[in-house]
């Protein structure tokens, strides 16, 4: 437990405080106006039960000061970024949210659904609440902004073709594999179509009716019902939009929902006056917070990065912050201009922030449902595990490592990671074997487990500051396999004088039996047990990590061999010929004519990749 600073040391001003285990791990990080008065409060009786949880668990805390309470708030959030501390509140999204997606960076830039992580050049629309609404409303814009959907690979193919695929047929694109549309053409649609769904509609429509009325004028009617049909699916697709608040505002509104360990949260962004995506995320309250507290939170993690849809102008919450200037300012901050936090009191906003509401509830309901069980097997397990298998204590950091090569070629492990019985992904780490010559698991998980563990002991004696990911100990590792796997390991663990403190034990596929050191027998857990179903699911994660990273080595040999040590053939020119002829094996069957016809490649390098392809 930690103790108490001497009196008088803590500072009476603003900053940011972080308690640690005794790993020098960081276990929580808050903010104060006033540290001393802060941090007092943790070493009182009466604690609450989680509060208290935090503070028997920490062995030190530090703290930084600032100049104002704006860069406490800021400090604390980078801290919690760069720690992800597990006393802090956690949001965790209940599902991957799809976005409309245009690729402006391309040649020929390309609408579609995309999910996870935001790449450069490319802009994000949403988020929606099914794939299915964006594809709904992409159909509809197709036959107004015919742009490409297809992949980059299709439109090379098709363009080797010379031939359309059936979109531009059936006038969903614009045909730029084929040159039916010039680049500056396709542009002014790729604008358009950006320009509408940033929700400058009324443009759009006023411009099709326009050309319509002109067509019919001038007698041109199938370009009229062509237009008019155009218009039909626009005015569709801003029907989608619902409509909540006059053209010139754009907020946020948040609907929160819960109980006492997890609470559900929606975001509606409304951008001009629209509804034009939606987010949802659970809270995992593991500090204990008041509702003032609860919404500071989640606008914490809510603009963690800038929204698809931009900064908002004012956010609309349920309970009013603990401090909604301080979050202003902050938003302020990362917007370049003023941010309002408020309760709406009467009015479309608060009807709109009751309907948020709504779909928290419901949200927070099925949620609800699925934590019945989840919450509770995993706590069955990790208790299970502490049971059957005589640990110490229940394995809260469990590591898993496989092994995975063919006939001793591309000889790869894996180490995963389950934290409180949930996958890790951050931690994870992959191993080129190095030292092992042909196909020997015994001595690859030997040089798997020895080089992690080396990494902690030497982590473990660099000042807490410096120390990396590895400094931190598992409460169990499992190795996949059985007792031969297990005897290398625990040698590697008595080389580095680590045997008692880390447990370890091996899983064998053929009969899911476990071997732990200094019993013959293995252990066999109930089959219907919570304790087997979870080293059962870590072991086939390892396995499945280890396999993706063996396959992926192999790829990159297999590919980079056929091209490799040609005379003049360079990263560029090599990577410019594979995609000329679609793969290796095309450039394998070309003929010494088709390389030379390639005007790009001159013709002593095109002689040099023929005969070395086709040498005996």
């Amino acid at each position: 437990m930690v103790a108490r600073p001497p009196a008088g040391t803590i500072p009476d001003s603003p900053g940011s405080y972080q308690f640690k285990d005794g790993d020098g791990r960081v276990i929580y990080v808050g903010k104060a106006k006033s540290l001393r008065s802060r941090l007092s409060n943790y070493f009182q009786k009466n604690l609450p039960v989680r509060t208290a949880q935090m503070v028997r668990t920490a062995e030190s805390v530090e703290w930084i000061q600032v100049e104002n309470e704006l860069e406490a708030l800021m400090l604390e959030y980078s801290l919690i970024k760069q720690h992800r501390p597990r006393f802090n509140i956690r949001l965790v999204d209940d599902k991957s949210y799809p976005f409309l997606a245009v690729t402006e960076s391309d040649e020929w830039p390309r609408a579609m659904v995309m999910r996870g992580k935001k790449r450069k050049g490319t802009r994000y629309f949403g988020p929606y609440g099914h794939a299915y609404a964006i594809r709904e409303t992409l159909d509809l814009l197709l036959r107004t902004f015919p742009i490409r959907t297809c992949s980059d690979n299709k439109l090379e193919r098709h363009a080797k073709l010379g031939r359309p695929c059936l979109l531009f047929h059936i006038e969903k694109c614009a045909g730029p594999c084929v040159g039916e549309v010039t680049p500056e053409e396709y542009s002014e649609l790729v604008r358009d179509l950006v320009a509408f769904l940033d929700g400058e509609t009324d443009a759009v429509v006023a411009d099709l009716e326009r050309r319509m009325m002109v067509a019919a004028d001038d007698y041109e009617y199938e370009l009229a019902a062509r237009l008019r049909d155009q218009l039909g699916s626009v005015r569709k697709a801003i029907e989608k939009q619902q409509m909540v608040a006059s053209r010139d505002e754009d907020f946020d509104v948040i609907g929160i929902h819960g109980d006492e360990l997890e609470s559900a949260v929606q975001i509606f962004f409304v951008r001009r006056g629209r509804v034009v995506g939606r987010r949802g995320f659970v809270v995992d309250k593991v500090e204990e917070l008041d509702d003032a507290e609860l919404v500071d939170r989640v606008l914490e993690g809510l603009y963690d990065d800038e929204p698809a849809v931009g900064w908002p102008k004012l956010v609309l919450v349920p309970v009013e912050s603990s401090d909604p200037e301080l979050y202003g300012a902050w938003l302020g901050e990362l917007r370049g201009s003023a941010v309002e936090i408020r309760v709406p009191q009467r009015g479309d906003k608060r009807a709109l922030l009751e309907t948020v509401t709504r779909n928290a509830q419901e949200a927070f309901t099925r949620h609800r449902l699925k934590r019945a069980t989840d919450h509770n097997s995993r706590s069955r397990a990790l208790n299970e595990l502490q049971e059957y298998l005589d640990l110490p204590e229940a394995p809260l950091r469990i590591e898993c490592y496989d092994m995975s090569h063919i006939q001793g070629t591309d000889y790869v492990g894996s180490m995963v990671v389950v934290e409180d019985g949930l996958p890790k992904k951050s931690d994870y780490r992959r191993f080129k074997i190095k030292t092992v010559d042909g196909n020997n698991d015994f001595a690859a998980m030997a040089e798997v487990l020895e080089r992690r563990l080396t990494n902690y002991l030497s982590d473990r004696a660099k000042p807490i500051e410096e120390r990396g990911k590895f400094a931190y100990p598992p409460n169990l590792i499992v190795v996949d396999g059985g007792k031969g796997q297990l005897s290398a390991s625990l040698e590697v663990l008595r080389a580095l004088g680590l045997e008692e403190e880390i447990p370890i034990v091996s899983l064998a596929k053929q009969f899911e039996e476990v071997f732990v050191p200094g019993r013959s027998d293995a252990i066999r857990l109930p089959r219907q047990s919570e304790a087997l179903y979870m080293l059962q699911r870590i072991r086939d994660e390892s396995h499945r990590f280890a396999i993706t990273y063996h396959r992926q080595l192999r790829g990159k040999r297999m590919t980079r061999s056929a091209l490799d040590g040609i005379e003049g053939l360079g990263p560029a020119r090599k990577a410019r010929l594979i995609k000329e002829f679609g793969g290796v094996n095309a450039v394998k069957r070309a003929s010494e004519a088709e390389l030379r016809a390639l005007g790009w490649l001159p013709d002593t390098v095109a002689d040099n990749v023929w005969r070395h392809l086709h040498q005996a």
